[in-house]
């Protein structure tokens, strides 16, 4: 991999991180508003190198070794800079079922997001289908059996991983709707912020998983992924801290950062179905999809600014 790739990946995995987890920043600034100076400098610190080095560290280096056990814990994370012959086979063994696993899940996540969530529509599509929330399960359902058909003619284990990412998002959306379901009580005088700094970091590492996952869609290398998924958390925490205010009135940055996760999810399905996709067009696409709603965030803006005026 030459270093403009490196850069092109990083940052975009950057990008990714951030505008995938602007709920979580909104929601971490509504609960820290509420707690005492000394609490949100701690979860500030302290929230952010759990979130970093526990969450987004442990989580990709986790599923790596959990695809290719072969190649240890040690292994796992520095496979992709190996040069052995045997890593790199095991690598690109493991690679589809990985792939179909996560692309599985970001697809199931976009499906949800369209037909059931609450969305400034961006696009007249969008409310359309928020109309239609009835049909989400039965798309989805649809779309897992499709997969887990074509998987199993190329492998058993590609079935088990589809079946695997489909029942992550349903464990990881019931979580985070529960979490998202305390927020009200959380802001209500009498919850200790001892209480309320657990919340945030269950809230954040709910929220972790869909960035993570997305990752793989960037590359394969563990490191690439901390590095690029570190700096976004970061950049999160600051959004929390100084920019909130400022990030709510991006109002479709929420649908840009959706669409990418249904490009992102389509390119390691159909990699994980043997299809070449160059490694540079998951960065691409995500600079031009986040783009293209920061624009029009940008132009709802000015057209309020002029309304009020």
């Amino acid at each position: 991999m030459d270093w403009l790739l490196i850069i092109l990946t990083v940052a975009g995995l950057v990008v990714f991180e951030t505008v995938s987890s602007i709920d979580n920043a909104i929601i971490n600034a509504d609960v820290l508003a509420t707690m005492q100076e000394k609490a949100r400098r701690w979860f500030l610190l302290w929230g952010l190198v759990f979130a970093v080095f526990v969450v987004r560290g442990l989580l990709p280096w986790m599923i790596v070794w959990a695809t290719t056990p072969s190649l240890g814990p040690i292994g796992a994370l520095l496979a992709t800079f190996s040069s052995d012959p045997a890593v790199v086979a095991a690598i690109e063994e493991s690679a589809p079922i990985l792939l179909i696993f996560g692309g599985t899940f970001l697809v199931f996540l976009f499906f949800h997001w369209l037909f059931v969530e609450e969305k400034n529509c961006g696009l007249r599509s969008e409310r359309f289908f928020s109309r239609q929330a009835v049909w989400f399960y039965a798309i989805v359902s649809i779309l897992l059996a499709a997969l887990v058909w074509f998987a199993l003619s190329i492998n058993v284990m590609m079935g088990f991983a589809a079946v695997l990412g489909s029942t992550a998002f349903f464990i990881v959306h019931g979580f985070r709707q529960n979490a998202e379901a305390q927020e009200a009580r959380l802001t209500k005088p009498g919850m200790s912020d001892l209480s309320k700094i657990a919340y945030l970091e269950v809230l954040d590492a709910t929220f972790s998983i869909d960035g993570v996952i997305g990752a793989f869609a960037f590359t394969l290398s563990v490191p690439l992924i901390l590095i690029g998924n570190g700096v976004g958390a970061f950049v999160v925490r600051e959004l929390t801290v100084r920019g909130v205010d400022r990030i709510r009135s991006y109002c479709y940055l929420k649908n840009g950062a959706m669409y990418s996760i249904l490009v992102l999810g389509t390119i390691m399905l159909a990699d994980s179905f043997g299809f070449h996709i160059p490694a540079w067009l998951s960065p691409v696409a995500t600079f031009a999809i986040v783009g293209y709603f920061l624009y029009r965030s940008v132009q709802e803006q000015k057209k309020g600014m002029a309304g009020a005026a």
